[in-house]
């Protein structure tokens, strides 16, 4: 056997004909999963952490609107009405409010407003004074809902368009006043549904962000999955074969140590030869797995290799023959037909190279038959053997084991878009045949 036949039938490891190596795979996602993390931290930003409590953000703000309207109370127009008592209890009720304006802020903004009122119809004049509503407004509608910030919209509207005609009687021109009124409760609500938008919009990219990561992190976690499985299906197919040789030119070997020493010194060449193949094998496979995903690995195993391929059983005790209709490679140029593409000759090999495994583990044959033949866009590959086929286990059906038997055939035929079926032949014997199609299922 030449040396490079190792690498060329390892250099697929994690699809079937160029997989990429689990810690590619593994490297993939741990860049997905960071700038999945950056896109959530960054959208998340605004609304994780806040400076100071709650509570003390209210009282820090009841303190500022006390000021600025006691101040603005206190010093009114010497022709309006000046600060008395009265002045000061409307005051005193709706500051204090103002700190359970996050838990019920309806109720707040009532109380708020009807102070709001009260200045305005005892006589009390200032912009100052409309504050505590209109923060008790912007909160309504920072809390809320939109259906509620639009009734609070409109009863605030009303109320204070009401309270400005009451109070425009003794305005020189009143026609405007009301409309004016009107309007301005209007400016913190829509301030407040603005501010409300843009957090259901940071907190709605937040919940994205973590379900982007968690999906990705799943598809990183099931790629992972299926790699190892193809890697465990690769180097059952490559092994395989070789040590079902061996043990078969071992037990050749016991049997003839006494009486025929030639034949069991032959036998034990043998099993040297296969032990020393697959170490090559396995080292190969190694090298694969270590090296970087730029890096050029060896050509896949191809139609062409098939002799090689049954020459390594013999002495197995099963007579094999491959048949081949086209040419070695199933190449039919002549009829302007060229090779089947490199995938399907991966898949085809491998079929083979299994199905002729199982028939020296398991169905007890003497002989067996590998047909490769090209119908039009199909190839068509068949092993068939004369065992007993007698129970689960016999033939190329799948080994106890825990190989992967006609689970892995079969899913490779499906890789390429094809198909495989296998069972009984009458009158003894079990086949499995395949049928691929030429350009690797291309679309």
């Amino acid at each position: 056997m030449r040396p490079r036949r190792a690498a060329h039938t390892v250099r697929v490891v994690t699809t079937l004909d160029r997989l990429d190596p689990l810690r590619h795979l593994r490297h993939q996602a741990d860049r997905a999963r960071t700038r999945t993390r950056r896109t959530r931290a960054r959208a998340g930003a605004a609304v994780r952490a806040r400076p100071l409590p709650p509570l003390a953000v209210d009282l820090a703000l009841v303190a500022v609107v006390g000021v600025l309207t006691g101040a603005d109370a206190a010093v009114n127009d010497p022709e309006h009405r000046q600060a008395d008592w009265f002045t000061w209890f409307l005051l005193a009720v709706s500051l204090p409010a103002l700190v359970w304006r996050r838990r019920h802020p309806v109720p707040v903004a009532v109380v708020t407003g009807a102070a709001c009122a009260g200045w305005a119809l005892y006589g009390h004049i200032g912009e100052l004074l409309n504050l505590p509503v209109i923060v008790a407004l912007y909160t309504v509608a920072v809390q809320g809902g939109r259906r509620r910030t639009l009734w609070t919209a409109l009863a605030a509207s009303a109320a204070s368009g009401a309270v400005a005609l009451e109070v425009g009687r003794d305005v020189v021109n009143p026609q405007g006043l009301p409309v004016l009124e009107m309007l301005w409760p209007l400016v913190p609500l829509l301030l407040g549904e603005v501010v409300r938008t843009r957090r259901q919009l940071l907190d709605e990219y937040a919940r994205r962000a973590a379900q982007a990561e968690a999906e990705r992190e799943r598809e990183a976690a099931r790629r992972v999955r299926e790699e190892r499985v193809r890697i465990a299906r690769e180097l059952h197919d490559i092994v395989a074969h070789t040590v079902a040789a061996m043990t078969v030119h071992s037990g050749v070997a016991l049997d003839a140590l006494d009486g025929k020493p030639e034949v069991a010194r032959k036998a034990m060449a043998q099993v040297r030869d296969s032990g020393r193949e697959a170490v090559r094998e396995l080292r190969a496979t190694v090298g694969v797995l270590r090296e970087d995903a730029d890096e050029t690995t060896a050509p896949a195993p191809r139609l062409a290799e098939l002799d090689e391929l049954v020459e390594r059983f013999a002495g197995s005790g099963v007579e094999t023959v491959l048949r081949r209709a086209d040419g070695p490679a199933g190449d039919r140029s002549a009829d302007g037909l060229g090779p089947p593409a490199p995938i399907t000759e991966l898949a085809a090999y491998r079929i083979v190279q299994e199905a002729l495994t199982n028939v020296i583990k398991h169905s007890g044959a003497r002989h067996a038959a590998v047909s490769v033949r090209r119908d039009g866009d199909r190839l068509l590959v068949e092993v068939v053997d004369d065992g007993p086929g007698t129970g689960p286990d016999t033939g190329t059906g799948t080994s106890t084991t825990g190989g992967f038997g006609l689970i892995g055939m079969r899913e490779r035929a499906a890789a390429v878009g094809g198909a495989l079926d296998c069972g009984p032949v009458p009158g003894g014997g079990f086949r499995v045949r395949a049928s691929l199609p030429v350009d690797g299922g291309t679309p």
